[in-house]
């Protein structure tokens, strides 16, 4: 069943709202970090000693040397991936906008979307 005209203006309106919602996210989020190479390092390194530990204690049937390896291989991929780098750059700024701060200083993202969305909804603007 096709789609009315109004509704595929409105459809079209929230796929736009959407695409430019998330690229506001994503430009305002500090995603970028560069790695911290002597954390992967350390990683792999205790990853690839988990893994031997792991296949020496299955091959000599020792069940708590198997489980030990586990929790080894477990540990590097942690170290690997979670310990962040520093920030890519100090200056998230994007495309020369200043960002927009709340009175309060420091909500968060959820609370200043959820504002947005309230605006929205009263019609006070963009």
């Amino acid at each position: 069943m096709p789609l009315s005209e109004h509704e595929q203006r409105l459809l079209d309106e929230m796929e736009r709202n959407l695409y430019k919602n998330e690229a506001d996210v994503m430009s305002t989020a500090n995603f970028r970090r560069a790695p911290n190479y002597t954390a992967v390092v350390v990683g792999v390194l205790m990853g690839l000693g988990g893994i031997v530990t792991m296949v020496v204690g299955v091959s000599m049937d020792i069940t708590l040397v198997g489980i030990l390896g586990f929790g080894l291989l477990f540990a590097g991929v942690m170290v690997a991936v979670a310990i962040p780098g520093a920030p890519a750059d100090k200056a998230p700024q994007s495309m020369g906008q200043p960002r927009a701060t709340s009175p309060a200083g420091s909500a968060s993202l959820m609370d200043r979307l959820n504002e947005r969305w309230e605006r929205r909804e009263r019609g006070d603007g963009s």
